[in-house]
């Protein structure tokens, strides 16, 4: 599924502000599947797995449906060639992209598993 990708920057810059957008979109969703997975004695491995999931469905599914559209359909005509990548925002950075969102989402992922295990209650206590 694709997002709004038209205020984002081009090349490297582009890739960045996608990777931050797969770090908050990873360290959420790992939240939110961790509160839930507790609940239901889920595994850690399998709250990972699901958060990783979602969030690359999330952040990156539509990069990552473009560049497997542009790798393996049968493009057989310019004009069809020219119409998909109209259609999409920086084709020429869409590897980098795609680099970036998947390495967002471990970052992101590993960020809310270092948040998820830390005291808050033991690092907020009043001494006294």
């Amino acid at each position: 599924m694709h997002y709004d990708q038209s205020w984002m920057g081009y090349g490297i810059v582009g890739g960045l502000q996608a990777g931050a957008i797969s770090v908050l979109a990873g360290c959420l969703l790992f939240a939110l599947i961790h509160w839930l997975g507790g609940r239901q004695r889920w595994s850690l491995g399998a709250q990972l797995g699901w958060s990783f999931l979602l969030a690359t469905l999330l952040s990156a599914g539509g990069d990552l449906w473009d560049m497997f559209y542009l790798n393996y359909a049968q493009l057989q005509s310019l004009p069809l060639l020219q119409a998909k990548l109209a259609q999409m925002h920086d084709p020429d950075g869409l590897g980098t992209r795609v680099w970036c969102e998947l390495s967002g989402v471990v970052l992101g992922i590993g960020a809310g598993w270092l948040l998820c295990q830390i005291d808050w209650r033991r690092v907020f206590r009043r001494r006294g």
